[in-house]
Parts: structure tokens; sequence; C-alpha cells
């Protein structure tokens, strides 16, 4: 079974949150267009969004790395081959956080440092918002 990895992180282009139902055993983000429940896949969109940050990583990977060393306050050679291992491994990590999903914890705090996504009716990225202005839209 996949989870929304996004769940409380996702609105639509009102503004309004958008929420998350089990349709079976998948998650589907609900979006209402006029009335009219859209049953979105999560892994749709939990997927695309997942891609644009890859590609925002992929695209600053030497000031992703220098941040990832700073944050640790770790700047040896080892630690830097796993950072650098470890964006190499995304796609094979965000095959794990499906099934796994984003810690509570780590969505609120995602949440109040303001990154958001923003979807249209049919589940497509409209934006990502990240905190400081971040890469992903790019």
């Amino acid at each position: 079974m996949t989870v929304a990895i996004f769940e409380g992180l996702i609105v639509d282009e009102r503004d309004r949150p958008v929420y998350v139902k089990l349709v079976g055993s998948m998650p589907h983000y609900v979006v209402d267009d006029d009335g009219f429940l859209r049953h979105i896949p999560a892994e749709q969109v939990d997927r695309e969004v997942l891609r644009v940050l890859q590609a925002g990583v992929e695209a600053h990977r030497e000031l992703v790395v220098e941040g990832m060393l700073e944050m640790m306050n770790q700047d040896d050679l080892f630690t830097k081959a796993a950072v650098e291992s470890a964006i190499n491994q995304m796609d094979e990590n965000f095959d794990k956080l499906m099934q796994v999903g984003l810690p509570e914890e780590t969505r609120s705090w995602l949440g109040l440092m303001g990154f958001r996504i923003i979807i249209d009716i049919h589940g497509d990225i409209v934006d990502v918002e990240m905190p400081g202005g971040g890469f992903a839209e790019e």
C-alpha cells in the first residue's frame, strides 16, 4: 500500500486545503471542483512533486551538497561522498518513501516553514512553494 506523502501540504488553486481519502486501499487527494469532489491518486501527484524536487536538487547539486554538509556540521570526504550517493539514489529512495511516507512531524515542520504544493482540479502541479524561495520553480 502506498501513502499520501504530502498530506496536509497541498492546496488547490483557490488556496483551499486538499484532503486525503482512501479509495479501496489507495490514497487519493480530494479537490473540490465547485461541489464535485475530484479524487486524484496521491501517487500521481506525489511522484510529480518528487520529480520537481529532484530536478531542483540536480540543478543545484553543489549547493545542496554544501548545505547538507553544513547542516550536519561535517566537511569530510566520506560524508560528502555519502551525501552525493544519497542524491544519486533519489529514485530508489522515492519508491521507499511512497510506502512509508513522511513522518507527521516532518510534514508539520515543512508546512510551518512555508512549503506547500498547489494543484489544479486535475491534480497537475501549478506551483511548489519552498521556504526562502527554494529552487523547485526553475
